[in-house]
């Protein structure tokens, strides 16, 4: 289905309702390196990670690596930085997601290496600075799959 890519995360609670996300819509996660926190099993089940088993967590050692070994359609990126509303791209399976680190986002040159038609953004009220990472996530993907018609789900 989809590809959720979490560029360098930080904070494993977040990684944790990531893995639940894409368990629940069929997606896959991706993880750039280099990682917060451990994905050790001691690590893992006190982050509430326990879903992993449940979900296709791929580590990849760089976004390039990401992109040289994994299939996927169209690339996107979301930034508080971007123009364009999420909800105006026309998602199509196997679409890859792209998020950033909690603290920084993604960096300048990971944005400007894709057309700006492929980085995105979520409304929010003036003044605030970012959603939470796993929370982007979730909107993203179930606006994703919703334009899908929520293939694949068990209604």
């Amino acid at each position: 289905m989809f590809h959720i890519v979490f560029y360098q995360p930080e904070i494993p609670p977040n990684t944790g309702n990531a893995i639940r996300l894409a368990a629940n819509a069929g997606a896959q996660l991706h993880l750039i390196e280099p990682l917060g926190f451990s994905l050790d099993e001691k690590s893992v089940r006190r982050a509430g990670l326990d879903y992993h088993d449940l979900a296709c967590v791929q580590v990849h050692a760089s976004l390039e690596d990401f992109i040289q070994h994994t299939s996927f359609h169209r690339l996107y990126a979301f930034s508080s930085h971007a123009r364009r509303l999420y909800t105006e791209a026309r998602y199509q399976a196997e679409d890859a997601l792209l998020f950033g680190p909690e603290t920084r986002g993604l960096p300048a040159p990971v944005l400007d290496s894709l057309p700006e038609a492929q980085r995105l953004t979520l409304p929010m009220r003036a003044g605030n600075r970012s959603l939470n990472l796993s929370n982007a996530a979730a909107v993203v993907t179930y606006e994703a799959w919703r334009q899908l018609d929520f293939a694949g789900a068990g209604r």
